[in-house]
């Protein structure tokens, strides 16, 4: 994320239903990143030690890789599992708020991570530094001193996506999930400089891919009042479908779909059992 970032729900058949149950999952809120990844047990770790993550579940497969586990940071919470033929390995970008940004940057660089840049008070008010992991991922590590987005703060734990006309993100989530732009930043050219969109309790942030910040498409869990309205609504706004609406037996009502950027969202209700 470069300086020029710092320029800066559903209805339906199911409403009902969706009235009636508390449709997150406990200890997961709105938008949870899922990082797929080649060597989840290796990633588990380097979250651990990097970022003093706990491990909150692990479902391992018969020859010992990851078929679903969940770390948590801070507030927030990382999703993964090992990448498979229809899923191959997918590395992201993750702003990550922390009590002290140059610790975390150290022990992220001393638990195997290279150095994007070195932590510096930055323009906008944080103190960040950003880091590249083995598995291809970005974090920007930051301390968080002048804005807190939100109703209930920021979430330690928030996807950036650097995206090819960011512009149409914006839309693109306020209508698909009925998101709202907090803040949206932009160029006298219309370009995203750093816009940050809320669906439900939570936040991801995007901007206009430049320099070394290139779009990284990526997979987001995203838990909605109704699944089978948000499915619908979008595809009727651009996204391809990959899976219908179906219950699963976890417990949610989940369906996925790609946007035109690449980035598979993972749509899920949960229904309380």
């Amino acid at each position: 994320m470069s300086e020029a970032a710092a320029a800066a729900a559903a209805t339906g058949p199911r409403q009902a239903q969706a009235r009636t149950v508390h449709y997150l999952r406990p200890g997961l809120t709105s938008i949870t990143p899922y990082v797929v990844v080649r060597g989840g047990a290796q990633f588990m770790a380097f979250l651990k030690a990097a970022f003093e993550g706990t491990e909150r579940l692990r479902m391992p497969t018969p020859d010992g890789s990851i078929m679903h586990a969940e770390v948590a940071i801070g507030n927030g919470t990382i999703e993964l599992s090992d990448g498979s033929e229809a899923y191959p390995a997918a590395p992201c970008a993750i702003h990550l708020y922390v009590e002290d940004a140059d610790a975390t940057y150290a022990r992220a660089v001393q638990a195997g991570a290279t150095s994007v840049y070195s932590v510096t008070d930055q323009p906008w008010g944080d103190r960040q530094g950003a880091v590249k992991d083995q598995f291809g991922n970005h974090w920007y590590i930051a301390k968080p001193i002048a804005w807190t987005p939100g109703p209930e703060g920021l979430r330690s734990v928030q996807p950036f996506l650097h995206l090819r006309e960011a512009h149409k993100m914006v839309a693109f989530l306020e209508a698909a999930f009925g998101a709202e732009a907090l803040g949206v930043a932009k160029s006298a050219e219309g370009i995203v400089l750093h816009g940050t969109m809320r669906i439900g309790n939570a936040t991801l942030e995007i901007d206009e891919a430049h320099g070394e910040f290139q779009p990284m498409p990526c997979h987001l869990h995203v838990y909605v009042p109704d699944t089978d309205a948000v499915y619908a609504q979008a595809l009727r706004v651009g996204a391809t479908s990959i899976e219908t609406p179906q219950d699963k037996p976890y417990g949610d009502r989940a369906a996925e779909v790609k946007d035109a950027w690449g980035n598979s969202w993972f749509i899920a209700t949960h229904l309380g059992r």
